[in-house]
């Protein structure tokens, strides 16, 4: 079975797209082949900035031959359905057979397809692959009509065997396919022609490409630790930044170049995002002191200096940029070390929302639930209140305005300037976290008070304007708030009822964020929902600790036969209800007991009361259901040995009312009837 080889070689393609048209290229071409009866045994797909590659080996020689029927109409149809039929299949009259049954006569076609060589399959499917492939952004060149997201120069196509390979044939997109490629745009730049994946893939090196991303990103990676390490210095880790320099080049070239002297007071997070936004340079930070003192640069191409007119250029680039950043710093020292009223002034023309005022407003808010917060966590009201006040006001500094994402870690810089606490600098920093799922979320009360009032008060406010997340949209980021608020008080196990903050429709809001966060951890939808199920659900710790207890007792043969009890109790009262339309809610009397082991299901849920209520009141969900289980035996007595709907109508009702006490005592505890199974 011969291996295909493509290459779709074209202008540089932007980093942040080429895993995704890698990836695109090789769904796209396998569907098609298997769809047309070609099938393969692996592929992999390959980017650099100038080619996409795709290599698939064991490839069939060609589509097997088919054999369909097809059904069609009776054969006193109209004539007009028969000629469609016809011509659906291709057929004359005479090649349709003829089948009886008691209805009468139907036609049948039997249709041959014989087998289509892989040449020709492959030419067919990298046409329409090509035609439609999927790139964000696509433009048209000279007088074709051909869109690709740059010019596309070449297509590179062959199927190869022990025997040969061939050229796969055909017009594909207006192009003629072939057997060569370039290397490297300066260093190799001449076209060659290969015979297969491996000669293809080691020409390319020779040609000074590595078409492995991978490959690249790991020699970057690899040399500048070197670097770093030989100078003392360490590098800061950026694998987003790593993955888009490693799709910039196709031979890299790692390079370090200094940091001017006059830039080295600069906040290590200033220098690290400028050179990585403006430059993509990556960072080296001195460990004893955490300055920025180097960077590394990666260049494209080797040259016969060593690199050192491409850091000559780079660092005069940088120098520029490095001194628009101190010049921001130092003009917002200066508004920082005068306080940061200004800020906070300016903050008033800033429109947060045009149906929620300013960020002037937003922050009055949260200062408020701050304050609101503040003895939840164990600190001063007062405190929490300055805290929030000056939390946002880097907003409207230029750094901030320059570089969106110091947001907060620039706050923290300015207000220890200000001459605030620590403490209350270190909220200007965390109480935006957090900001993804694995962020850590903040544990000093301070920043947690903030974070929690800022979260909430974007929630509340955006519900307040009916703006809530619908489908996947979601332009406020209201489902990340949300999962922020559940984090902070699981993480530092917070007692916060969100009745006081939120209305009935943002609680379910949280509930829906806390199911899909807990199911990720292991807990069961259904368990959950149980927990839900009682009052209290507005308190997310509680909640939590209920599940947590409640999974744990059912993963006990004690809780899954008790919850088999309880099924079976809450299904014979509900269909009795039903049936008689009345509700079986007074207390059960124990002179009506006719039998042993309803006497003992008495005493026994006499018994449980108390201790469940004492455990359920100190929020002891373990003991809770250790008093639970003690129902088990008792339960399961009576269902063997008594008859529910006895022939006696006191009797009955007296025992159906003792299965809705079963009912009530154990739903003390949780929503049993949520639970599956």
């Amino acid at each position: 079975m011969p291996d295909l080889l493509i290459e779709l070689f074209s202008e540089e393609i932007p980093a942040r797209m080429q895993a995704r048209a890698a990836d695109d290229l090789k769904k796209r071409m396998t569907d098609g082949l298997v769809e047309a009866g070609i099938t393969y045994e692996a592929a992999a797909a390959f980017a650099t900035p100038r080619r996409l590659t795709l290599n698939m080996t064991g490839v069939l020689a060609a589509s097997p031959a088919q054999r369909e029927e097809r059904k069609g109409p009776r054969t006193d149809a109209p004539q007009k359905a028969i000629d469609g039929f016809l011509r659906a299949t291709g057929l004359s009259l005479g090649d349709l057979e003829k089948r009886g049954d008691k209805k009468g006569e139907t036609f049948f076609a039997l249709i041959q397809k014989p087998g289509r060589s892989a040449n020709e399959v492959v030419a067919e499917v990298l046409d329409q692959t090509i035609r439609n492939f999927p790139w964000p952004k696509s433009m048209r060149w000279g007088d074709g009509s051909l869109r690709w997201v740059r010019p596309l120069h070449s297509i590179l196509a062959i199927l190869s065997d022990e025997a040969g390979c061939e050229v796969v044939k055909g017009d594909i997109a207006g192009m003629t396919a072939g057997n060569t490629t370039e290397g490297h745009r300066f260093m190799a730049p001449r076209r060659f022609a290969v015979t297969s994946f491996d000669d293809y893939a080691a020409k390319l090196k020779s040609a000074f490409v590595e078409l492995d991303p991978a490959a690249r990103a790991d020699t970057i990676l690899a040399e500048a630790e070197n670097m770093a390490f030989a100078s003392g210095l360490e590098l800061v880790s950026d694998k987003v930044l790593l993955a888009e320099v490693a799709g910039l080049v196709e031979w890299p070239v790692v390079l370090m170049g200094d940091i001017a002297d006059d830039f080295l007071g600069l906040p290590a997070e200033v220098l690290q995002t400028s050179m990585r936004e403006h430059q993509k340079f990556f960072s080296l930070r001195n460990p004893k002191t955490g300055r920025i003192e180097k960077f590394i640069t990666v260049a494209n191409r080797e040259t016969a200096d060593q690199g050192k007119t491409i850091l000559a250029g780079n660092q005069k680039v940088l120098f520029a940029r490095l001194s628009d950043a101190k010049f921001f710093w130092d003009n917002d020292l200066r508004i920082a070390k005068a306080g940061v009223q200004p800020w906070r002034d300016a903050l008033q023309n800033v429109t947060f929302h045009n149906k929620l005022g300013s960020q002037a407003d937003r922050i009055s808010r949260i200062a408020d639930l701050a304050e609101r917060l503040a003895p939840l966590v164990g600190v001063k009201p007062e405190v929490a209140r300055k805290a929030a006040e000056i939390a946002k006001t880097d907003l409207s500094s230029e750094m901030v305005y320059e570089f969106p994402e110091l947001q907060g870690i620039m706050g923290r810089y300015y207000a220890l300037e200000a001459d605030f606490s620590p403490e209350i600098a270190a909220v200007c920093d965390q109480h935006y976290a957090p900001l993804g799922p694995t962020d850590a979320v903040p544990t000093a009360p301070l920043s947690v008070a903030v974070a929690l009032a800022d979260k909430l008060d974007l929630l509340a406010g955006f519900w307040a304007i009916d703006e809530k997340p619908t489908g996947s949209k979601d332009p406020f980021a209201l489902r990340r708030a949300a999962l922020g608020v559940i984090r902070i008080v699981l993480d530092n196990d917070l007692t916060l009822p969100l009745s006081g903050y939120a209305n009935d429709d943002l609680i379910s809001f949280f509930h829906d964020r806390l199911k899909v966060f807990l199911r990720d951890r292991g807990l069961a939808h259904d368990v959950i929902d149980a927990a839900l199920g009682l009052a209290g659900n507005d308190d997310l710790a509680l909640v939590v600790k209920r599940a947590t207890a409640l999974q744990d007792f059912l993963a006990t043969s004690d809780g899954e036969n008790l919850v088999q009890g309880f099924k079976r109790a809450n299904n014979i009262l509900s269909q009795a209800e039903e049936r008689d339309g009345v509700s079986y809610e007074m207390p059960p009397e124990l002179k009506f007991a006719e039998d042993d082991a309803e006497r003992a299901l008495f005493a026994a849920l006499d018994q449980a009361e108390e201790p469940i209520s004492k455990a359920m009141g100190g929020l002891d969900f373990a003991a809770a259901m250790e008093a639970l289980a003690g129902l088990r035996a008792p339960i399961d007595g009576f269902f063997e040995g008594v008859q529910v709907n006895s022939e006696n109508e006191i009797v009955r009702r007296n025992r159906l009312c003792l299965l809705n006490r079963i009912r009530d005592v154990m739903g003390r505890v949780a929503a049993f009837e949520a639970l599956e199974g």
